[in-house]
């Protein structure tokens, strides 16, 4: 049944706050699902569990399917749909990814997840951030996003997309693009295309085996040196830390980074080099 149609049958609507949009083609979803690379058995985590589409896609596949939903009208709706379908390997989960317990999950499938979703524009940034931190809960991230923070992730530098999300999810993870998917396969149209991307930690980062405190500090030193582009790295990062300038520039040297270049020039290995140059420098 077309979305627009299952939310009417609910009473329901769907919510531009939350950035819904739904997935109309039923073989979309199949492909994106093939694309996770799913294993058999395997535990799959789907971040805006939605309608369904992706749902019974990886239901097919996985072994089991825990799905996450935090708008109560769609979670009622959810509920009857796969009660229709007879589906009986999906968990639903009245809950918010941002605030999930991954690494708790993780332990209690017996080992790292698949993680799949169509993340809505609005918690995309900060859900991969929260993704990164877990990193050590999932081994895949089968996500669809708007293409512009497709276009972000994947961003080399020197470009003007290239930034503080680039460098993060580069750091820590392997980054490759899948499918697009164009704006006529959802409900509502949105007004762009989206990107599948699929992430995998690395299994040698540049920051090594890097404890919470350091990957803390990285993530401190990189959101301080694009906090304001147009200025120097030493300025950037004097001000977004709140550093003396000599300070600053004694670590850079370390690191052998030219406090006059600007943080897009930067590449990921050189801000790993300036963060762990100036880590707890006095």
């Amino acid at each position: 049944m077309h979305p627009r149609d299952l939310l009417k049958a609910h009473g329901l609507a769907a919510s531009k706050e939350r950035g819904q949009n739904f997935l109309i083609q039923p073989a979309t979803a199949e492909a994106i699902a093939r694309s996770a690379g799913i294993k058999p058995g395997e535990t799959v985590v789907e971040i805006g569990a939605g309608l369904g589409a992706l749902t019974l896609a990886a239901a097919r596949q996985a072994g089991r399917v825990i799905a996450l939903e935090l708008d109560r009208g769609v979670h009622a709706a959810l509920q009857g749909i796969l009660a229709g379908e007879g589906v009986a390997n999906v968990e639903l989960i009245h809950a918010d990814a941002l605030s999930l317990d991954w690494e708790a999950l993780a332990e209690e499938a017996g080992g790292p997840l698949c993680v799949l979703g169509n993340l809505p524009y609005n918690i995309s940034s900060p859900l991969l951030f929260r993704l990164i931190q877990a990193r050590g809960a999932w081994r895949r991230a089968t996500l669809m996003v708007q293409k512009e923070v497709g276009v972000r992730i994947m961003a080399a530098p020197g470009s003007r997309d290239y930034g503080r999300l680039s460098v993060l999810a580069q750091a820590w993870c392997l980054v490759e693009p899948g499918m697009k998917v164009g704006p006529d396969q959802f409900f509502p149209r949105p007004k762009v295309a989206s990107q599948v991307l699929h992430l995998s930690p690395l299994p040698q980062p540049l920051l090594g085996e890097a404890g919470s405190r350091e990957a803390a500090w990285f993530s401190r030193v990189v959101k301080a040196a694009f906090s304001q582009r147009r200025k120097t790295l030493a300025n950037s990062l004097a001000g977004g830390l709140q550093w003396a300038r000599a300070r600053v520039e004694a670590g850079l040297a370390a690191a052998e980074v030219e406090p006059t270049r600007r943080a897009e020039t930067l590449s990921v290995a050189e801000f790993a080099r300036v963060a762990k140059a100036i880590f707890d420098k006095p």
